[in-house]
């Protein structure tokens, strides 16, 4: 191997590495926070938990509030190693783009809702209880809920429109809001934590919802 080739290999290696330390520490993290709650899932804590040195944690990300901030994401991606995947490469989300039908895209996406809601949720709980006083934590719950909106209006809603599915006179940013309300926390948790829905009555429920607000009235009759 030359010289090249090989100090090649070797920072692929050291890239390689990194990316599994921080997964670890934002994994770490994840069950820290749920357990212990914001306050007790101390730094020190969380670097015992991952494996590692005080100061990697401290250099993985811009505080704890970061911290708890690229739980959140990971949590959304399925894992923290599929965070760093754009939006747009990860298989859930390719297969709503490419289905042509867009009562089949309304159900891929509110198939995705369930098992994000059930990783996030916990998450978002500390973060809710913690950001009472936090300016750090307050600043991070609204940074993540305008990623989400400008995500459904830039994404699921620009997609719809494009294709000229959406109801007359309904446009990308209103579908988003829509998209973005519809599926939002709140009413997971009304819905299946407080009433008792299975995530099959969910999702159906999402499907129906969505269909009856974005799509023709005659596409929404379709609806199996």
């Amino acid at each position: 191997m030359s010289s090249k080739a090989r100090r090649k290999y070797d920072s692929q290696l050291r890239r390689a590495q990194a990316a599994r330390t921080r997964a670890r520490i934002v994994e770490a993290a994840q069950r820290l926070f749920v357990e212990r709650g914001f306050a007790g899932a101390t730094i020190p804590a969380i670097a015992t938990e991952a494996g590692v040195a005080v100061e990697t944690v401290y250099r993985s990300a811009s505080g704890k509030a970061g911290l708890l901030g690229d739980a959140v994401r990971a949590a959304v991606a399925g894992g923290a190693g599929r965070a760093d995947v754009p939006v747009i490469e990860r298989p859930a989300i390719r297969r709503i783009i490419d289905e042509p039908d867009p009562v089949r895209q309304l159900l891929l996406y509110a198939a995705t809702q369930p098992g994000i809601w059930s990783r996030v949720g916990p998450l978002l709980r500390v973060l809710d209880a913690a950001s009472t006083s936090d300016t750090s934590l307050i600043e991070l719950r609204e940074q993540i809920a305008a990623e989400r909106r400008h995500g459904l209006r830039a994404g699921l809603g620009k997609l719809l429109e494009q294709r000229g599915v959406l109801r007359s006179g309904l446009t990308a940013e209103r579908a988003g809001d829509i998209v973005y309300t519809v599926c939002g926390q709140a009413n997971y948790e009304a819905l299946v934590t407080q009433c008792g829905w299975t995530e099959g009555e969910y999702r159906d429920w999402l499907v129906e919802t969505l269909v009856a607000a974005l799509l023709p009235r005659e596409t929404g009759a379709h609806l199996d």
